[in-house]
């Protein structure tokens, strides 16, 4: 079992990988208050879970705020990102896997 760092992904964000493979890539991110995931997008779908805080996303255009326990599906190539509105983790699920994060 690979025990992977934490990463600094953008400021007051922490990105670590908990687990990989070829076909699906699980991964927290650690969020300060404020904090922005920026706009982005990429070819991977992409679950997310929140499992702590409250964060505003953006997704395609759309904005939605979301807490502990919400859980929804990013599909590829739509543009999302999101700011954190109080401290929290959100855990995220690629398929295939994302590389870049190795």
């Amino acid at each position: 079992m690979t025990q992977f760092p934490i990463v600094d992904a953008d400021p007051g964000v922490k990105r670590q990988v908990l687990a990989d493979h070829p076909d699906l890539m699980v991964v927290s991110f650690r969020f300060q208050a404020e904090a922005e995931g920026k706009l982005h997008n990429h070819p991977h779908v992409q679950s997310t879970f929140v499992k702590s805080g409250r964060f505003t996303f953006s997704v395609a255009g759309v904005e939605t705020e979301v807490g502990p326990g919400d859980s929804f599906v990013i599909p590829s190539e739509a543009v999302h990102g999101c700011v954190c509105v109080e401290p929290g983790e959100l855990i995220d699920c690629f398929t295939p896997r994302r590389d870049d994060f190795l």
